[in-house]
């Protein structure tokens, strides 16, 4: 996930609403609060202040792990893809790959022969702009500052536990 939006790895475990105007039933999910506005970053489609219940669920049994990395290292890993394997990743792809990255370069370090399995969610080519906006140096690495994570949270503090 992006360290700008990063629900699941400093968002609470809590109900919130899945939407801003407060028109679904409260979910369990890892949250930043319904009144959480994103940063003017580019982090693709990855900018929605919870997380599905189903995979919020898969990380508090701690069946997965999650990760958040700044736009930078994702744009980085993502033009290494590119390069190596003659394809263009969407953005939000570019998230998965940075974590893959790190997954391989820590198994080449181990001496370790690994298998990495990581879900390819689409290619970039409508998105082409932020991969100019990129090489341009105009993409700033961004992490959510923990007074605005306390701000967004104060929606969410009188709600049931789950």
């Amino acid at each position: 996930e992006p360290s700008s939006c990063p629900t699941m790895t400093k968002g609470p475990f809590a109900y919130d609403f899945g939407d801003l105007a407060q028109k679904t039933p409260l979910l369990p999910m890892y949250t930043l609060g319904h009144d959480y506005v994103p940063a003017p970053i580019h982090a693709g489609g990855l900018r929605y202040h919870g997380m599905a219940p189903i995979i919020s669920h898969l990380v508090k049994e701690k069946l997965i792990e999650p990760r958040a990395y700044d736009q930078l290292k994702t744009f980085d890993a993502g033009v290494k893809w590119a390069r190596s394997e003659g394809f263009i990743p969407a953005p939000e792809t570019n998230h998965v790959l940075a974590a893959v990255v790190d997954e391989a370069m820590r198994a080449k370090k181990e001496g370790k022969e690994k298998t990495i399995l990581f879900n390819w969610s689409g290619h970039g080519i409508i998105d082409l702009a932020a991969y100019d906006a990129y090489f341009a140096g105009k993409l700033k690495a961004y992490e959510l500052p923990g007074h605005e994570i306390e701000r967004a949270l104060k929606a969410i503090k009188n709600f049931p536990k789950p």
